[in-house]
C-alpha cells in the first residue's frame, strides 16, 4: 500500500513556525519568572539576574527574536481564528484558545510600563521601579493574571503537543509540580523585593520620570489593546462576512460527510473535525487539530469529487505514523465533495473513562491451560466452573502477591501485566518470581487434580516486555483494562511456543536481561515468531520454580 514520505524544511511550514514562536516566547516568560524567583534570596540577586537577561534580550537581536516570535505567533493566532468554522470544542482547547487571545491585552500595560518607556525614553526597568509599578493592587491583580494566563497558556501547549509520548506521561506529577510551583515562587519574591525595599509604605521609586513620559505609556498601552481587539474583530468577521456574501451570490453549498453510521451535512470548507464537533460526534483530537498528534486520523473515501491535496504539516504527521494512502487528519482535510469518513481512534465518553489511554513499558505474561477440550468433553459444566475458579485463583493471587495485576481472564487463559508502578527491570523480576509461583503452585495441585479428575494439570507460560498502550477497550459500559500492543501478541504466541519447547515456560532473552538471569540460562535460541519479521532470541525454561525458587528472583 502506497505511504507517505516526509519532506524537510518542515519547520517553514504553519506548524513549524508556531512551534518555534511558541518556543522562544514560552522561554521568555520562564527566565521572567525565575528572575523574580530570585527576589527570595535578595533584591540584589535579582537585579544582577535581570541586568544579564537585559543584556540578551535587549540586544538587537534579541529585541528581533523575540518581537519577531510574538508577532508570528499573534499572526498565527488571528489566521486559526479567522479559519474556524465552528466554536465547539473541548473544554480544555477553549480554556488555551481564550488564554492565548487574552495575553496581548494584559501584555499590553507591561509593555508599555517597561520595554517602551525603557526603549523609548530611556527610564530605567531596575527592580527598584519595577516593584513601585506593581505595589498596588491593581498592579497585583494584573501581573497575576498576566503571570497565570501566560504561563498557563505556554504550558497547556507543551502538553497538548506531547501528552501522548511516554516519557510526558511518566514525568507528568514532577512537571505539573514545576509549573504550578514556579509562578508562586515569582510572586513570593516580588513580595520579598518589596519588603526589603520598604514598599509596604510608599512606593520607593517614581514609576515615570514626567507626566510626558506616563502619558505616552498610557497612549501604547491602549493602542496595543485597541489594536488587538480590532484585529481579532475583524480575523472573526471579515470570514464570516465574505462566506455569506458567497453562500447568497452562489448558493449556499453544501458537502455530505458519510460517518459510521450517520450521515452530516456542512458548508463547504468546513474541516472533517469541524464537522465532527459542529454535529456532536464524538472525534478525539490530543493536539486540538494542529497536525501534531494524528490521533484525528480518519479512513476516508471520496464520492466521486477528487480531496484536495495534504498540507505539509500534514503529510510529514501522517508520514511519522506511516498512515497509508487512503488515510487523512480531520483536522486539517476540508472535503471539497460528499465523502465517507471513518474515524480510526474513538474519543472515550465520561462513562467509560477520558483518558485515551497512556503508552508503557512493562511485561506481559500468559498463562494457558492444556488439554482443556479433553476434559470439558468429560466432565459437567458446574465442575470445569470449580476448575477455572480455582486455576484463576492460583494465577490471580500469584500475580498479585508479586506486584503485578491479572488483568485478562478469557477461557482458561490469563494475562497479567508487570510494572504499572515500577521501573522494567524490577517488573521483569517480579514477572519471573510469578512465574516459579504459579509453576509451584499448580505443581502441587496437580496430584489431587488427577485423582479427582483422571488426568495431571498441564500448562504453560510465556513472557515478552516493552511498550504497550495501557487503556480500557470494550463498548459502553462494558470495557476491560488491558494491554494494547505487539508485545501482548509476541508474549502469547511465546506462551504457545511453550508446547513445542516442552517447557513450562518461554520468556524473550530482553526479560532475561532485563532481569539479570540471563547468565544462568545459557544461550538464547532465535524462533521464529507469527507476526513478527525476524525471529525472536528466547529462552526455554523446564521448571521455573526450581530455576528460580518463588522469593529467589
Amino acid at each position: 500500500m502506497t505511504r507517505r514520505h516526509p519532506q524537510s524544511g518542515a519547520w517553514l511550514s504553519v506548524r513549524g513556525l508556531r512551534w518555534c514562536s511558541g518556543w522562544v516566547l514560552w522561554i521568555y516568560v520562564l527566565l521572567h519568572l525565575l528572575n523574580h524567583a530570585t527576589g527570595l534570596v535578595s533584591l540584589r540577586a535579582a537585579e544582577a539576574v535581570r541586568e544579564g537577561l537585559h543584556a540578551v534580550w535587549h540586544s538587537l537581536p534579541g529585541t528581533g527574536v523575540l518581537y519577531g516570535a510574538l508577532l508570528v505567533h499573534a499572526s498565527l493566532a488571528l489566521l486559526a481564528v479567522a479559519q474556524r468554522r465552528t466554536w465547539r470544542m473541548p473544554v480544555a482547547e477553549a480554556v488555551r484558545l481564550g488564554c492565548g487571545l487574552a495575553l496581548p491585552l494584559l501584555l499590553a500595560a507591561h509593555f508599555a510600563a517597561t520595554r517602551w518607556v525603557s526603549s523609548v525614553w530611556e527610564v530605567p526597568t531596575h527592580y527598584e521601579r519595577v516593584v513601585a509599578l506593581l505595589w498596588t493592587p491593581w498592579g497585583v491583580a494584573l501581573q497575576l493574571s498576566l503571570l497565570t494566563v501566560a504561563w498557563g497558556h505556554g504550558c497547556m501547549g507543551l502538553h497538548f503537543a506531547w501528552r501522548a509520548r511516554r516519557l510526558w506521561q511518566r514525568s507528568q506529577p514532577v512537571l505539573l509540580a514545576a509549573a504550578t510551583l514556579l509562578p508562586v515562587l515569582a510572586v513570593l519574591g516580588v513580595l520579598s523585593m518589596g519588603r526589603e525595599l520598604g514598599a509596604g509604605q510608599a512606593p520607593v521609586a517614581p514609576a515615570y520620570a514626567s507626566a510626558k513620559v506616563a502619558d505616552s505609556a498610557q497612549w501604547v498601552k491602549w493602542g496595543v489593546r485597541w489594536t488587538w481587539g480590532l484585529l481579532l474583530a475583524l480575523a472573526v468577521a471579515v470570514p464570516w462576512l465574505l462566506r455569506s456574501l458567497q453562500a447568497r451570490s452562489r448558493g449556499a453549498a453544501q458537502i455530505r460527510l458519510e460517518y459510521p453510521g450517520r450521515s452530516v451535512q456542512v458548508p463547504m470548507g468546513w474541516s472533517v473535525l469541524e464537522a465532527s464537533r459542529g454535529h456532536g460526534i464524538p472525534h478525539l483530537s490530543l493536539c486540538g487539530g494542529r497536525a501534531r498528534c494524528s490521533t484525528c486520523r480518519v479512513r476516508v473515501r471520496s464520492l466521486g469529487t477528487a480531496l484536495p491535496e495534504p498540507s505539509r504539516d500534514e503529510r510529514a504527521t501522517l508520514a511519522r505514523v506511516q498512515a497509508p494512502a487512503d488515510v487523512r487528519l480531520a483536522c486539517q482535510l476540508r472535503p471539497r465533495g460528499d465523502v465517507q469518513v471513518t474515524p480510526l481512534f474513538r474519543e472515550r465518553s465520561a462513562a467509560t473513562e477520558a483518558a485515551p489511554g497512556q503508552e508503557q513499558e512493562v511485561v506481559v505474561l500468559f498463562v494457558d491451560l492444556r488439554q482443556w477440550s479433553a476434559l470439558s468433553e468429560r466432565q459437567w459444566p458446574v465442575d470445569l466452573s470449580w476448575v477455572l475458579e480455582r486455576y484463576f485463583a492460583l494465577v490471580g493471587s500469584a500475580v498479585h502477591d508479586c506486584g503485578g495485576v491479572a488483568n485478562q481472564f478469557i477461557g482458561d487463559s490469563i494475562m497479567a501485566i508487570f510494572g504499572r508502578t515500577s521501573d522494567l527491570p524490577t517488573a521483569a523480576r517480579q514477572a519471573l518470581q510469578a512465574a516459579a509461583r504459579i509453576e509451584a503452585q499448580m505443581q502441587a495441585w496437580s496430584a489431587s487434580f488427577a485423582e479427582q479428575f483422571g488426568q495431571r494439570l498441564d500448562f504453560g507460560m510465556g513472557m515478552h516486555a516493552g511498550s504497550v498502550l495501557l487503556a480500557r477497550v470494550g463498548f459502553a459500559d462494558n470495557t476491560t483494562f488491558t494491554a494494547v500492543g505487539e508485545v501482548v501478541n509476541t508474549a502469547s504466541r511465546l506462551q504457545e511456543y511453550s508446547k513445542v519447547a516442552q517447557a513450562r515456560l518461554v520468556l524473550s532473552a530482553y526479560v532475561a536481561r532485563l532481569a539479570q538471569v540471563d547468565g544462568q540460562l545459557g544461550a538464547a535460541q532465535p524462533v521464529p515468531v507469527r507476526g513478527r519479521s525476524e525471529p525472536l532470541e528466547v529462552h526455554a525454561v523446564s521448571r521455573p520454580s526450581e530455576q528460580w525458587p518463588p522469593d529467589a528472583v
